[in-house]
């Protein structure tokens, strides 16, 4: 999955559901289930999300959504081994930007 967001210190929750093609609800549901995931919070109460959390939500993402996953099979996996899930994930979205990338030039001759 592509996520395209700009390079920013922080993002609001709606931005980062909008990414994810998922609700706002579904995003605090996993904020409180991940301890992964602690964005930070403005004197307003709203979350904003830093590109380390948006980094931890692709992981839970792939596990979950993907994957596969229960959330509980999710954050055992997360907890067990979390430098190779993460290690697969890139090389995963680096196959997956190689492949549109041959793609367009394919559409292109």
């Amino acid at each position: 999955m592509q996520i395209n967001l700009p390079d920013k210190r922080y993002y609001k929750i709606g931005e980062v559901a909008k990414a994810f093609e998922v609700n706002t609800s579904l995003i605090r549901f996993w904020e409180n289930e991940f301890d992964v995931l602690k964005p930070k919070k403005n004197k307003k109460g709203n979350r904003l999300f830093t590109p380390e959390d948006l980094e931890n939500l692709k992981l839970i993402y792939f596990l979950v959504k993907e994957k596969g996953f229960t959330l509980e099979g999710a954050k055992k996996k997360l907890k067990e081994n979390p430098d190779e899930i993460f290690s697969n994930h890139k090389i995963i979205m680096r196959l997956e930007s190689i492949k549109s990338e041959l793609l367009e030039i394919k559409n292109q001759l």
